[in-house]
């Protein structure tokens, strides 16, 4: 059973002055975990800032459950805010270099919670331990905890409000792989034993494939493929995902390879993707290609039959 919609978005055009840096996106997040995977520059921190609340959108709307985010009365927004907490990709963009960690959830405490001192601290206190971290460290400012530190300071502030979904930008990039194993730990105990849901922005394909069951792949502001993780990252029908693919390196296996042109800028005429795509045909230039179903997924490519086959030749 399809779990129901926290956070949507449906054709969805975002830009900054007169420049669309986002367009026609659709996309759905439930009470499970959902990846948006992309490089930089590709638009999907744009396009969780507007998910957040942040931005609004030129076209197309916004929707916290079946309410669109813009109709919100005081109250939703409220709610809303509650519901969907944030975490960044370095734990001291979240936190005040000038309060405790005790502050700063004591914080989120106090603005959506009644709670006496006690309470409130033995809340606190509660947290910490949730996220792996010894009470004591309550007392300690950001810059006397470690980068894994800080980063499970920030999720305990996101959970103090108990929320349905959290929207992680990149959350273990800043970190050393062992760090970032024990951050992706937490995260899969947290969605399994709070049945929270989670949108995870990034461009690490591992990590999408251990925390998200369903991912849209974004390029030049575009969706270009969207569909269960793991088809998507073992029979990926889309140029760009299988470039993205290809790019991860294994352990004892063969280097990376570069899949076409890898320092083209997007293509303002048909395909963003065709100037670096080794599938690219004249139909490429000329056409833009819409969203369609193949194999169980989106795709937003004139070839994806043959990229699934993996031999397309040029032509």
């Amino acid at each position: 059973m399809t779990a129901p919609t926290v956070l949507g978005a449906e054709g969805v055009t975002l830009a900054y002055g007169a420049t669309a840096v986002v367009h026609d996106v659709t996309l759905a997040v439930g009470e499970g975990g959902v990846g948006l995977i992309g490089e930089s520059g590709s638009g999907k921190t744009t396009l969780a800032r507007a998910l957040l609340g942040l931005l609004r959108p030129r076209s197309g709307s916004l929707r916290y459950g079946s309410r669109d985010l813009a109709s919100l009365d005081r109250r939703g927004r409220a709610e809303f805010r509650r519901a969907v907490q944030p975490v960044f990709q370095d734990g001291s963009e979240a936190l005040d270099p000038r309060m405790t960690a005790e502050a700063s959830i004591t914080e989120a405490l106090t603005t959506h919670h009644r709670m006496t001192r006690d309470e409130r601290r033995a809340r606190v206190g509660t947290l910490l331990g949730d996220v792996g971290l010894d009470p004591v460290l309550a007392g300690r400012r950001p810059h006397q905890m470690s980068g894994g530190q800080r980063q499970r300071v920030a999720i305990a502030r996101a959970l103090a409000v108990e929320p349905r979904l959290l929207v992680l930008d990149e959350p273990t990039s800043a970190l050393d792989v062992t760090v970032q194993a024990r951050i992706l730990d937490l995260l899969e105990g947290l969605a399994a034993d709070r049945g929270l849901g989670h949108l995870l922005i990034t461009h690490n394909l591992g990590v999408v494939g251990r925390l998200c069951r369903t991912s849209y792949v974004m390029f030049a502001g575009r969706v270009v493929e969207s569909g269960p993780t793991a088809a998507l990252l073992t029979r990926p029908a889309h140029p760009y995902t299988r470039a993205l693919r290809d790019a991860v390196p294994t352990l004892g296996g063969e280097p990376p390879r570069a899949t076409g042109r890898t320092e083209a800028a997007p293509a303002s005429t048909g395909c963003p993707f065709r100037l670096r795509c080794p599938f690219a045909v004249e139909r490429c230039a000329q056409e833009t290609p819409a969203l369609r179903d193949v194999e169980g997924r989106s795709v937003a490519c004139h070839r994806a039959e043959e990229v699934l086959t993996g031999d397309a030749p040029r032509q």
